[in-house]
């Protein structure tokens, strides 16, 4: 018990002299550290991310060599989600679109596309929306038996789909990752 007093009373003299030895020309380098930013981040390896693009619904699309796009959700939505038990996806050969609405006095664009399937975790459900306007040439099959692969690699092997690039002028207007982290703790704060 006198401990916790002589505790207080130092950690309460303490904090109402710190501003007089900060003056003192030998302490005033020392200053508390900045704080330091712990929420969520992208979290993927700089070579899968280097080509990442994303929207403001996290979702990802990444160019292939062959010019299509694979997409997915990215490790922000993932984690809002939780575990994901079922992941319902489009078929092969529908065909997605991307309208845009630039509102140019605002200097922001806002998007309309098309929903494309949905995520169901054992939190939430999460509709998916498709980044650009194209064709969908590919499912990821592995998903049906193992949703969680959403979770373990969002960016590798829990792709989603992969669609033809219709209109590549539309990747102009996605997010790189930089401006998608600045979006993330946009939202966050």
């Amino acid at each position: 018990m006198a401990a916790c007093v002589l505790f207080r009373s130092f950690s309460f003299n303490f904090s109402t002299v710190w501003p007089l030895l900060t003056r003192s020309p030998l302490l005033s380098t020392l200053r508390p550290a900045p704080k330091a930013y712990y929420g969520r981040t992208l979290a993927s390896s700089s070579r899968l991310s280097a080509a990442l693009k994303f929207t403001d619904k996290h979702e990802w699309v990444r160019v292939e060599d062959n010019g299509t796009g694979t997409v997915g959700i990215s490790n922000f939505a993932q984690e809002a989600l939780g575990d994901v038990v079922y992941c319902g996806l489009p078929e092969v050969g529908t065909q997605l679109a991307q309208q845009g609405m630039k509102f140019s006095s605002w200097k922001y664009v806002l998007f309309l596309t098309d929903e494309f399937g949905a995520l169901e975790s054992v939190k939430a459900a999460s509709e998916l929306y498709s980044p650009l306007t194209g064709e969908v040439v590919e499912v990821n099959t592995l998903l049906a038996d193992n949703p969680g692969l959403v979770n373990k690699s969002c960016y590798k092997d829990g792709w989603l789909m992969k669609m033809t690039i219709a209109k590549p002028a539309e990747l102009d207007a996605l997010m790189d990752e930089a401006a998608y982290e600045r979006y993330i703790h946009s939202i966050e704060d």
